[in-house]
């Protein structure tokens, strides 16, 4: 099986962190969105069914492996080098096969499979996943599988439930068989509460409804395999939040270390000085008299000394916060530098190698790369 990844462009929601890398490679978790992705793609599919086959013999086994994942494609129009060169050692390490589709123009989100055609298809009639980068969830990608050939449809689309229908494109469904009826963007009056979440398993067949132009799979080839009777979707188990955008990625952190603490709790920190989900990479250092949480990532190689406060943020890869600095609210962004004393807080947002003078007060900055921050901002604005 296949898979493609919708990288997409600039990641201009992300900015300023997307101006030193791509979308996919920004942090999250303490780990690069992309390989959340990738390691439950070419993974946890292939181990989940390993798991159900054990009474097989070892060559069924391997077998079987050979029909998991085995290629992404990763449809991006920004910066494709970037991506394959950080992505050449995880490539190794998994024995998959990782390439490019690059646009040379922006071809929404059905344009890229028809560009990416010759890479999908080799013939064999197995369906293939695209995922949109941006979306973090627990991606049950065997259920997923097992629904698919089930239902004996074109298409499957993974939806989620939300609170407040009236913001989307709402998904219409059966709920016994998973048939999609039809979508209703924005409805005014409750049609249901599923939404598309991003993540869909594709026949083959599908391509050939796709012309290589600009086209949107949500609102163009989705509705007309709806119209064939041709569309399901099952509804995604656990947390989904698409963190496209910093207030949703700060979200996405909070059901990202729920789910952590349901499934892997010995991932997360714990001691006198944490407090709720906490997610400390190894490499770090914590000083004394610190009081740490809830949903905070704290990534390799940061420092964070005493005294300090943080909660609901993101410190990457490198960065510091000095001595009895608060953090909240806020993505600090790789090898920045939280001064003494200081307060960030309401969205603030770092970029790379930017430093934030002792007792500064940053209410909802946005930094661009490589600044010095030596008075407060007390308003939310873009410091370029």
């Amino acid at each position: 099986m296949k898979a493609l990844i919708l990288v997409g462009g600039f990641g201009t929601r992300l900015r300023p962190l997307t101006l030193s890398v791509p979308k996919p490679l920004v942090d999250f978790g303490n780990k690069p969105m992309i390989l959340h992705q990738l390691y439950h793609a070419l993974v946890r599919v292939v181990d989940t069914l390993n798991a159900q086959l054990t009474e097989f013999s070892a060559t069924q086994i391997e077998a079987l492996k050979e029909v998991g994942v085995t290629e992404v494609v990763l449809a991006i129009n920004y910066q494709p080098e970037v991506m394959l060169n950080f992505l050449k050692d995880f490539e190794s390490k998994l024995g998959i096969t990782i390439t490019c589709s690059q646009e040379t123009e922006p071809l929404g989100t059905a344009g890229p499979l028809a560009l990416a055609r010759d890479k999908l298809v080799d013939g064999s009639g197995d369906p293939f996943f695209v995922l949109n980068s941006d979306v973090i969830s627990e991606y049950p990608f065997a259920e997923l599988i097992q629904f698919h050939k089930a239902h004996g449809g074109e298409a499957t689309i993974m939806v989620t439930k939300v609170d407040e229908p009236s913001k989307y494109g709402v998904v219409v469904m059966e709920e016994s068989s998973g048939k999609v009826e039809r979508f209703v963007e924005k409805p005014k009056v409750f049609v249901g509460n599923k939404i598309n979440a991003g993540i869909y398993l594709l026949n083959p067949s599908v391509l050939d409804r796709i012309e290589l132009k600009p086209t949107s799979i949500e609102k163009e080839v989705f509705p007309r395999i709806a119209a064939d009777a041709g569309l399901f979707a099952m509804v995604l188990p656990g947390f989904w939040m698409d963190i496209g955008q910093p207030r949703d990625y700060i979200t996405g952190l909070r059901l990202y270390l729920g789910s952590l603490r349901k499934k892997a709790p010995g991932k997360l920190a714990s001691g006198a000085h944490v407090l709720g989900n906490v997610l400390v990479h190894e490499t770090a250092v914590i000083g004394e008299g610190c009081l740490i949480g809830p949903d905070v990532a704290i990534g390799p190689g940061c420092v964070v000394e005493a005294g300090v406060r943080l909660s609901r943020c993101t410190v990457m890869r490198g960065a510091r916060v000095k001595q009895h600095a608060c953090v909240s609210s806020s993505i600090i962004g790789w090898h920045s530098t939280v001064g003494k004393w200081a307060r960030v807080e309401n969205m603030t947002i770092l970029g790379e190698d930017v430093h934030v003078c002792d007792e500064i007060y940053s209410n909802g900055g946005v930094v661009l790369p490589h600044k010095e921050i030596k008075s407060s901002i007390l308003k939310p604005e873009i410091v370029m």
